[in-house]
């Protein structure tokens, strides 16, 4: 993991001593919206109009962030509309990469051979993090937003009126719920497991592991008396859970030590990770070879020797018990 500092490369880890063991995310910088005309995005930010094959996706398989706007690509309709390119599993001393020989789809739009010069060709001074995904501008040559949460609310209505998919995944009406929900799970769940993997110091880990297990705990009785977080209707704060659990007892149970419980301890969880895993076009973007060998060859402060574990052998394509609960799927906006 690097970044780049007065658009120059750093191979470095993020810097936990400054912050007492803690893991500490940088927020996303590139932040302009795409909506169906070309007008501001929700917060006044600078806008771009929504047009066919305009738009390139940047995303890793492996990474959780990225997965939310692929599962959105996919349930939008928008996959004639917006192409994507894969980068390789491996984060090593370059960061993320298009290599083709580690997996990668390479990237036939740019051509660059690491994810960091996308941010150069941006910014030539880019200074932050460099991350997936990234949506980028064909007409403007830049990335124009890398931050997964808006990237799923502008795939939810910005492209509407060219793809013809009215579902909504953000509904008005269910909005103050959602929010609430996707507080509390990029806090303690989402970023909950960053904190405790990268934690430095004991009590830090002690720390975040405990509240990622109250969050599960939490969620593991909503989800006991509704079917979907936000009650009846499928919303984004399932997709948004559903790319941390996916990756739960492959990875984060003991790459990131969060191994209180698995997550096939939890019988409301366990089963409503099947039926969205299940959920038409969702496996499609699930790949456990790249998300097992990203996390234990590309950490390697964390797993030396780089050795990726066999299991744990999972079937989620085993039959679910979601429908003793009563759901409506994906509402239709208007």
């Amino acid at each position: 993991m690097g970044l780049l500092i007065e658009g120059r490369w750093h191979d470095q880890w993020y810097d936990t001593e400054r912050h007492g063991g803690e893991f500490v995310r940088e927020s996303a910088k590139l932040r302009d919206w795409v909506t169906a005309d070309g007008s501001p995005g929700p917060d006044g930010q600078p806008g771009l109009p929504a047009e066919a094959g305009r738009y390139h996706l940047y995303v890793s398989l492996a990474c959780p962030w990225a997965h939310r706007t692929l599962i959105m690509r996919r349930l939008k309709g928008l996959t004639s509309l917006i192409d994507v390119s894969v980068t390789s599993p491996l984060m090593l001393d370059q960061g993320w990469s298009y290599d083709r020989d580690e997996g990668s789809s390479g990237d036939p739009l740019n051509d660059v051979e690491f994810h960091h010069q996308l941010y150069t060709l941006t910014d030539s001074r880019y200074t932050g993090r460099v991350t997936v995904p990234a949506l980028w501008d064909k007409r403007e040559g830049r990335i124009v937003n890398n931050e997964s949460a808006e990237l799923v609310r502008m795939f939810n209505g910005a492209f509407d009126g060219l793809s013809g998919n009215r579902l909504d995944l953000y509904p008005e009406d269910l909005r103050e719920t959602i929010d609430a929900v996707n507080a509390d799970v990029y806090d303690h769940v989402n970023n909950g497991v960053y904190k405790a993997g990268f934690a430095t110091e004991q009590p830090v880990y002690e720390k975040h592991v405990s509240a990622l297990f109250q969050s599960l705990d939490r969620l593991e009785a909503r989800l006991a008396e509704q079917r979907y977080l936000a009650g009846e209707w499928l919303t984004e704060a399932d997709i948004r859970l559903f790319t941390t659990l996916v990756r739960f007892d492959a990875v984060y149970h003991g790459h990131f030590k969060c191994n209180l419980r698995r997550l096939e301890d939890y019988p409301n969880l366990s089963h409503y990770l099947r039926e969205l895993y299940q959920w038409p076009g969702v496996a499609e973007t699930v790949s456990f070879d790249h998300i097992k060998r990203h996390y234990y060859v590309s950490h390697g402060n964390i797993n030396p020797t780089r050795i990726v574990p066999a299991g744990p052998l999972l079937d989620l394509e085993r039959p679910h018990d979601r429908e003793r609960l009563p759901g409506k799927g994906i509402r239709q906006r208007g």
